[in-house]
């Protein structure tokens, strides 16, 4: 049986597009499955729906130079 290889498509600063069904593994072992035409796979680690993107990459903001720690991705202006 001759099945063509998945399409993954790269997004910079976004998730991977992934052609489904597919399934994702993950470090704990943990097998989670979807059946959608084409999802969107977390590499920001920001969403709350892992290993599914949610979006939460879009609202990181950029950080001043010489900011330190993860300041910049409050959204906000608190210093």
């Amino acid at each position: 049986m001759s099945e063509r290889p998945r399409r993954i498509r790269v997004q910079r600063g976004g998730p991977l597009l992934v052609e489904g069904p597919v399934e994702v593994v993950g470090e704990d072992g943990e097998v989670t499955v979807s059946r959608r035409f084409t999802v969107a796979v977390c590499t920001c680690r920001r969403s709350r729906i892992p290993p599914w993107c949610d979006t939460s990459h879009r609202c990181r903001t950029k950080r001043n130079e010489g900011d330190e720690g993860d300041e910049g991705d409050k959204g906000d202006d608190t210093p």
